[in-house]
């Protein structure tokens, strides 16, 4: 059978007779499962009221999705190296429906993280093995395969965020989550029946992952990617908090503005991925402008410019970093991408931790030139950086 070098996979020859339905499928399983990731920031007032905690400490339902993201990612492949790797994503969208009627059932806070946890694992390893099932049935185009399943992010924050926003404030928030696991277990049917079975990397495994580590040029873009991710989600957990001390009554077309942002950042990181380190180091600019200018907003319009670049600068990230990864480590793809999704993992924890104090002690603006400021870090290393061309 020939190999695919963009994704290193084995290909199967009937594999591209599927078009690009497979692409679709696991753009909306990503969609679903993002979505779920965020909805506490969409609810997160009545869900922080409900089970009387404060609305810094249940941003941390954020957080504990992250920490289980972060031990999963660049394990997962190493628990399942034979696995087909169709069979885990769909398993994964089924603890996707599981964690989220968790959520919707819960007595209590405690009850709510262990959900969350569980919402990590299944999207740190549907992250990790998304982009490699993708090229499997695209071959040669991992570029458009990355910008389809960041597309389907942003599907996720245009409908799916606002969606659970009016949920909430009509029928609660409980339902909101009721309605995401109902979603998931119909996406993980739509891609069972989508995707054709995916062979593991023929190297998959522990000893693929040391080798990836041991890459001083990958270990520094994790790095960069960890600084940008940080920045982002110390302060997006807290941007219904934002909205509400300027705009109030505008915050669900302001989260659809941030999703609209969002689904252009794709396009633009799609077309862009040819000239990768200055999409890179442009990708976190627009983040720190973004979010300066919705921390300084007094007004309406001022806020939805700075809403509308943070969504374009922050949804070019996953597409950038993909790409940059893979090139970065070619041989290993499926490890890089573990580690990538880690970084990203691992900068939710603590940015979501670390915004969730600083919105405690001095507000959701100060949460947002935090982030700006560590966006701005994250450009200037990816514009030092240098990476191998295509």
């Amino acid at each position: 059978m020939p190999i695919d070098h963009d994704a290193r996979t084995v290909r199967a020859p009937t594999t591209t007779s599927r078009g690009w339905t497979p692409v679709i499928a696991l753009a909306g399983g990503i969609a679903l499962l993002v979505a779920s990731e965020f909805l506490p920031a969409s609810v997160l007032p009545a869900l922080a009221g409900d089970l009387g905690v404060s609305e810094g400490t249940a941003g941390l339902a954020v957080a504990a999705t992250a920490i289980a993201g972060a031990v999963t990612a660049p394990s997962i492949a190493v628990l399942l190296p034979r696995t087909d790797r169709r069979r885990v994503l769909v398993g994964l969208l089924v603890a996707g429906a599981v964690a989220n009627l968790a959520v919707a059932v819960a007595p209590h806070f405690a009850v709510l993280l262990a959900g969350r946890l569980v919402l990590g694992i299944a999207i740190a390893g549907y992250w990790s093995f998304a982009l490699g099932v993708g090229t499997h049935a695209v071959p040669g185009r991992s570029g458009l395969v990355s910008a389809a399943i960041a597309f389907g992010v942003s599907v996720a924050t245009v409908v799916g965020i606002p969606i659970a926003a009016l949920v909430s404030d009509v029928v609660g928030w409980r339902a909101a989550f009721a309605g995401a696991a109902a979603l998931s277990v119909l996406g993980a049917v739509a891609l069972a029946a989508a995707v054709p079975p995916v062979p593991a990397h023929p190297g998959a495994g522990l000893a693929m992952l040391r080798r990836a580590v041991r890459n001083g040029r990958l270990v520094a873009s994790v790095a960069c990617i960890v600084l940008v991710a940080f920045g982002n989600f110390a302060a997006y957990p807290y941007i219904r908090l934002a909205i509400d001390e300027v705009a109030p009554a505008s915050t669900a077309w302001l989260l659809v503005v941030w999703g609209v942002g969002g689904m252009a950042g794709n396009i633009a990181a799609g077309a862009l991925v040819r000239w990768l380190r200055p999409a890179a180091a442009a990708a976190p600019v627009l983040i720190a402008v973004g979010l300066l200018l919705t921390a300084v907003a007094t007004s309406l319009p001022l806020l939805a410019v700075g809403i509308v670049v943070w969504g374009i600068g922050f949804n070019m990230v996953p597409v950038v970093t993909q790409v940059w990864v893979t090139r970065v480590e070619p041989e290993r793809a499926e490890s890089a991408m573990g580690l990538q999704v880690t970084a990203f993992q691992v900068a939710i924890t603590l940015g979501a931790s670390a915004g969730g104090a600083i919105v405690d002690a001095r507000g959701a603006g100060a949460a947002l030139l935090t982030g700006a400021t560590f966006a701005a870090l994250a450009a200037l290393g990816f514009g030092l950086l240098r990476v191998p061309r295509a």
